[in-house]
């Protein structure tokens, strides 16, 4: 994607606030139709016992977040860009690009579905309609990124945020959750191979690889790479505010998404779909919140689908150096996500299903950004200290064993 007419020129002395919202923009991908789905499910089934793996990898996206974001912003390219300069092969660059396509199409289809299911459950919309209007709403947003600039698309981000978090909150007001219980859920543990299943689900929902791709590009576009290195220290540290209050936004969210299902929905039949959720929180807390339920929904996957189509195109252009015209960019994750709904796959379990999908394009994603962050050839005197890069990699061990563990249980049916 272009960066001559985003790049925001800033003046050596600004306040730091005024450099926050590249994260926020990322951060939607944690807040979307897929968590909702993914956390749902994990609180219906299996209570409290999976709280520590959303804020397991809440934890983890804060760092994952801050390297993609501090590399925007020191080499003046996405992360993309800069895989596409140093895999030097084309067989290798359209290898790399078509495993990073896939992800891009699982975000699309968890965005798209969360949407259309939002769009029936307030309005009796056919489940096809409403895909299409949230891909037709998600295409406008990222044309106006692309048109005014990042400012802009931050704040009706934000915007969308706020409804989300309102939404999914109202439940907990209503249906406040055991704390003893939900204290224990932080125990780290499983249950069996399908808990096992959707910890992963839930890894793929909050540590997002389209996510990482996304902001290196978001910082890129906001800040570019003509400052000095005061004004850069300036931007890294802005950026470590803007992630933590990004990921403390949407962390808690998942948290309460999860806690809502717990205390309200486990055991109530129907519950392994979004649409059964929304008819038993309406059931157990009343119409008012499960209204609010859905809108949240909605605002979820208009928000995180413009921002997922936002990531594809970074990583067409960044990989392969084409640069498609925006619409039929759109259609090339759109029309999978259309397809499932065409072909009637049940919608809540190709959101689960996205999610796992996500979770394994995580290394892809993870390990050359630990590896560009580490290198003072790349990131001169902004390069990772010995400790971020041993708890970079932690998380990329872990993060790969669950993963390993999880095929290991579908090929022997454990």
């Amino acid at each position: 994607m272009s960066t001559a007419t985003a790049t925001e020129v800033l003046p050596p002395r600004v306040r730091l606030w005024t450099l926050l919202g590249p994260a926020i923009v990322a951060g939607v991908a944690y807040l979307d139709p897929g968590n909702v789905a993914a956390n749902m499910t994990a609180g219906a089934q299996y209570g409290y016992l999976l709280v520590w793996v959303v804020i397991a990898g809440n934890t983890m996206a804060w760092l994952i977040q801050y390297l993609s974001a501090k590399l925007g912003i020191v080499t003046g390219r996405s992360l993309p860009e800069n895989l596409g300069q140093r895999i030097r092969s084309r067989p290798g660059r359209y290898a790399y690009w078509v495993q990073a396509e896939l992800v891009a199409m699982a975000t699309d289809i968890a965005e798209v579905i969360g949407g259309a299911i939002a769009l029936q459950l307030l309005f009796g919309l056919p489940l096809v309609l409403g895909g299409i209007i949230t891909g037709v709403v998600s295409l406008a947003l990222l044309a106006l990124q692309t048109s005014w600039g990042p400012k802009p698309f931050e704040r009706i981000i934000t915007g969308l945020v706020l409804v989300i978090a309102i939404g999914f909150g109202a439940g907990i007001v209503v249906g406040p959750p055991d704390p003893a219980a939900a204290v224990a859920g932080i125990l780290p543990r499983f249950a069996d191979s399908g808990s096992v299943l959707l910890a992963a689900s839930i890894l793929g929902a909050t540590v997002m690889p389209h996510a990482i791709y996304a902001h290196s590009a978001l910082t890129r576009d906001r800040f570019g790479a003509a400052f000095t290195a005061g004004d850069r220290r300036l931007r890294i540290r802005a950026t470590r505010v803007d992630v933590t209050i990004a990921l403390a936004v949407a962390g808690t969210v998942n948290v309460v998404i999860l806690l809502i299902a717990a205390a309200s929905l486990r055991g109530v039949p129907g519950t392994d779909s979004l649409e059964g959720a929304h008819q038993a929180l309406g059931a157990s807390l009343g119409s008012a919140v499960a209204t609010l339920f859905a809108v949240a929904l909605l605002a979820s996957g208009l928000a995180s689908s413009s921002v997922g189509a936002y990531a594809g195109a970074e990583i067409m252009h960044g990989l392969l150096r084409v640069q498609l015209p925006l619409i039929l960019r759109r259609l090339v994750t759109l029309v999978p996500a259309l397809a499932l709904l065409v072909i009637g796959v049940d919608p809540t379990l190709a959101l689960v299903l996205s999610q796992v999908v996500l979770s394994f394009g995580i290394p892809f994603a993870l390990i050359p950004l630990v590896a560009l962050t580490s290198r003072r050839s790349v990131m001169g005197d902004s390069t990772n200290r010995v400790g971020t890069t041993v708890l970079a990699i932690v998380a990329a061990v872990l993060l790969v064993a669950l993963n390993l563990t999880l095929l290991w249980l579908l090929a022997t049916g454990g």
